[in-house]
């Protein structure tokens, strides 16, 4: 198949791209590469895919990788009107994965413009193209945040998602929503996947799991937010990527109903950790006592996420394994090598 995987010189883009292509899949990458975290892990992100900071730096140039025959990459931004169609015209997709999006739930305070115009302007025209260019399926990262103030737990898709706590999640929300008019009104298949707390190598700088490492290794205190009293489904980037690649193999049923056409999936580890067993299990790595500076809780934080994944089990046979210890090992690992660290 023939998938455009937008967001992939990030995080999870990357993952999913390096293993669609391993598995023999032709993919089109984008990214704008944006500098809400150091461009540079951006770049050598796409730089272990065969694309180069030279090939890489161009704007609105579709350059080839050297490391993998069946990869094209493009810099621009999904909510270019006019690039955006001319892509889709020109390579004939099969599948589309939309990961680019402004991620962040406290930058959102900060620059409430950056999230609508990518999150909301951006992801209209995905599915635009979509509709417009016959796409088969369109799977888009949602996020678990779109639970907001949600007591109940564990977290279910089935739940009431009207009450977000930051723009961020507000945005997703609106995804899930216009997906599902899209859906119903041209016939086309959607899944939104609510990712959890995903963490692992070349994981973002402003996730937790970088900030403590680096915190801890620089003698510097880590911020530790509501005291500590903090509980998330933190997810091994490894088993989030099994199952979006699971979704996007799995072919239709010719014969889906307007309602299945249109899916949303919880994608996590199925459990709830505490906050300071996941600290714990990083000093326990490092072999390193953290200093701690406890904190009120944060605007737009909530206090506990716990994803419910038996409809992807069911649906996907999705088995998420990877345990607390085995993910923070292999994440500090990946640290002090990329970073050239010695402890």
């Amino acid at each position: 198949m023939k998938i455009l995987v937008t967001g992939a010189a990030g995080f999870i883009g990357f993952y999913v791209s390096k293993l669609l292509l391993e598995k023999g899949h032709s993919v089109v990458g984008l990214d704008n590469i944006n500098n809400y975290y150091d461009i540079k892990l951006k770049y050598a992100r796409l730089l272990e895919l065969g694309i180069s900071k030279d090939q890489a730096e161009v704007y609105n140039s579709l350059c080839l990788g050297n490391k993998y025959k069946n990869l094209k990459f493009i810099r621009t931004s999904i909510e270019d009107r006019s690039v955006l169609p001319s892509l889709f015209k020109t390579e004939n997709f099969d599948i589309v994965c939309n990961l680019a999006a402004q991620a962040g739930v406290r930058y959102s305070l900060e620059n409430p413009e950056a999230y609508i115009d990518s999150n909301i302007v951006g992801f209209l025209n995905i599915l635009e193209c979509c509709r417009n260019f016959d796409i088969k399926h369109l799977v888009y990262a949602s996020s678990s945040s779109v639970y907001g103030s949600n007591i109940k737990i564990p977290f279910e898709t089935s739940d009431k998602v009207d009450q977000p706590v930051s723009l961020y999640a507000a945005t997703k929300k609106s995804n899930e929503l216009m997906a599902y008019s899209y859906s119903y009104l041209y016939n086309f298949r959607t899944t939104g996947l609510r990712f959890f707390t995903v963490y692992g190598p070349w994981g973002r700088p402003d996730m937790a799991m970088f900030l403590f490492t680096k915190a801890i290794l620089n003698k510097k205190p880590i911020k530790v937010f509501n005291n500590g009293n903090l509980e998330r489904d933190f997810t091994y980037i490894d088993d989030i990527c099994e199952g979006v690649i699971r979704i996007i193999e799995t072919q239709a049923d010719e014969n889906l109903t307007k309602k299945s056409l249109y899916n949303i999936y919880n994608i996590g580890n199925n459990k709830s950790v505490k906050l300071m067993t996941f600290i714990n299990a990083i000093e326990e790595t490092l072999g390193i006592k953290a200093k701690k500076e406890m904190l009120p809780m944060q605007p737009g934080d909530v206090l506990k996420t716990w994803a419910n994944v038996e409809d992807l089990i069911r649906d996907f046979d999705y088995q998420p394994k990877t345990s607390i210890t085995e993910g923070v090992e292999k994440f500090v690992q990946w640290f002090k090598t990329f970073y050239k660290v010695e402890c």
